[in-house]
């Protein structure tokens, strides 16, 4: 709920360019992404969510939010039938058709993309304004920001791994330097070894991964999915990774979602790095 003395109207330009004007911060909020739901929440904008779609589990309150399909099989009827006085878009998620269509029918749609770990606390503040909420979202935002500066200056001076992040397995996928996650490997003190690759998730080849000779190898996906795949790294001895044990896994809701959240993960994936860097200097030369 918009916080006493701050009714009047709000605008914001979304990460498509165009900009919503709302007469009143917005009280029935349709997110077209688990994050977008998830990050209203983090803002303090929570009880503003009547509409979200599949996977939207976090906080706990979010899974008994209505859905209106998932992120990339939306109902363009079911979204209109909230009435919602604002739908949040997700910018290289959300289909351009679906955005068009909500926009002709009248409903004011704010685009939202992260590119950048910074970019983060910049969508609170954003959510924030248009929900009324400032101040919870601004200090959500600067918690964010103080955690990121300890992760940073924590992970400063560490050797650099050479890190293969997987993100499915047939065909086999990983993240390009364009990515977020790109942006944890570093803050973690490591490099990616496919950043020199277009596309957020290009596919690549098993001889390429074998070429580049990782130091860690990061699984991302169910416990039952990863398992498996590490199993088949482990048949390549030759691999950097392979010999010093440097085989992890990763929730990838912890992440792969651009929330405050992500920290947590990143927290996470600094912890193995620093077991990778120790497995390393123990190894036998």
């Amino acid at each position: 709920m918009a916080q006493p003395g701050l009714a009047q109207g709000v605008t914001a330009t979304g990460s498509d360019g165009v900009s919503v004007a709302l007469p009143a911060p917005a009280e029935r909020i349709v997110a077209l992404a688990p994050h977008l739901a998830e990050n209203l929440f983090a803002a303090g904008a929570g009880d503003t969510l009547i509409a979200t779609v599949e996977y939207s589990d976090y906080p706990p309150d979010a899974r008994a939010i209505p859905r209106i399909g998932g992120y990339n099989s939306l109902s363009i009827e079911a979204i209109v039938a909230q009435q919602p006085d604002l739908v949040l878009a997700w910018g290289s998620g959300t289909g351009h058709d679906i955005v068009r269509r909500l926009r002709e029918l009248g409903i004011p749609v704010y685009s939202d993309e992260i590119g950048e770990l910074t970019d983060i606390a910049d969508s609170l503040r954003t959510l924030g304004r248009l929900t009324g909420n400032r101040t919870t979202a601004e200090r959500s935002a600067e918690g964010f920001e103080s955690e990121l500066a300890g992760l940073r200056e924590s992970a400063a001076g560490d050797a650099t791994l050479e890190v293969f992040y997987q993100i499915w397995h047939d065909p086999l996928q990983t993240i390009g330097g364009g990515h977020l996650i790109s942006e944890v490997i570093a803050l973690c003190g490591g490099r990616n070894i496919f950043g020199d690759v277009r596309g957020l998730a290009p596919r690549i080849s098993r001889e390429a991964v074998l070429l580049r000779n990782p130091d860690v190898i990061v699984a991302s996906g169910s416990s039952e999915d990863v398992a498996a795949w590490l199993s088949q790294w482990r048949e390549l001895p030759g691999l950097r990774a392979v010999e010093t044990g440097a085989l992890y896994v990763v929730n990838p809701d912890l992440i792969e979602r651009p929330t405050p959240r992500l920290l947590s993960g990143a927290r996470e994936l600094c912890a193995r790095f620093d077991s990778a860097r120790a497995s390393a200097r123990s190894a036998p030369r």
